[in-house]
C-alpha cells in the first residue's frame, strides 16, 4: 500500500514513543508525517525544539494554508486545531476545544481521512482521554489504514482502549512494532 500521509495522535504517555519514532525515521522519508499531540496551551515554544533534538527530519509548526511535503514532520501548534484540507493544505483554527483538547486529534484525523481516503495511515498512541478514537474510525471508514498502540504497551491506555471499543483496527502494535511498520514505508 502506498500512502500520501501518515498522521499520528497522542497524549499522556506518548512522548517516549514519539521521540523513538522521530529518531528512527530517515530524513528522506517518502511521505509527510503529521503529529497531533496534546500539549500545554500556554507554552508556545520549546516543544518542537525538544522533538527536533531527536528527529532526523525537520519539524514544522505550520502556519495556516501551509502545504504538506514529504520529508517533513508537521506538529499541530499549541492551542490550535489543525485540519488537513484537500490538496494537502493545513488549516488552523481556534474553535472551542473538542474532548477538552485543542488541538483535537479527532478533528485532525477526520479532516485527513476526508482528504486522503485510502492513502492515509493513522496511528493512535497512549493518552488519558477519549480524543482520537472517533477520528481514527473516520480514517478506517474512508478506507485508510489504522494502527492502535497496544494498550498493554501504552503508558496510559485510555485512548487506545477507547479506539478498540469502537473499531477494529488494521493493526494493534507495540511501540517497537509501530516504528518497524513505519520504516517499511520508506
Amino acid at each position: 500500500m502506498s500512502y500520501k500521509a501518515v498522521i499520528i495522535g497522542g497524549s499522556a504517555g506518548s512522548f517516549q514513543i514519539i521521540t523513538a519514532l522521530l529518531s528512527a525515521l530517515p530524513k528522506n522519508y517518502s511521505v509527510p508525517v503529521i503529529l497531533c499531540l496534546h500539549r500545554l496551551k500556554h507554552i508556545r515554544k520549546g516543544f518542537d525544539d525538544a522533538l527536533s533534538i531527536k528527529s532526523n527530519m525537520p519539524i514544522i509548526e505550520p502556519t495556516d494554508k501551509e502545504h504538506l511535503k514529504p520529508g517533513f514532520i508537521y506538529l499541530a501548534p499549541a492551542n490550535y486545531h489543525m485540519y488537513i484540507e484537500l490538496g494537502g493544505f493545513i488549516a488552523l483554527s481556534t474553535e472551542p476545544p473538542v474532548n477538552h483538547s485543542r488541538p483535537s486529534i479527532d478533528l485532525s484525523f477526520a479532516s485527513a481521512a476526508y482528504s486522503y481516503k485510502n492513502k492515509l495511515l493513522g496511528i493512535l498512541l497512549s493518552g488519558a482521554n477519549k480524543d482520537g478514537a472517533y477520528g481514527l474510525k473516520r480514517i478506517k471508514d474512508e478506507g485508510g489504514t489504522v494502527i492502535v498502540q497496544d494498550p498493554k504497551d501504552a503508558q496510559v491506555a485510555t485512548m487506545p482502549e477507547t479506539a478498540l471499543d469502537i473499531l477494529s483496527p488494521d493493526y494493534i502494535l507495540s511501540s517497537k512494532q509501530i516504528i518497524e511498520f513505519l520504516l517499511k514505508l520508506k
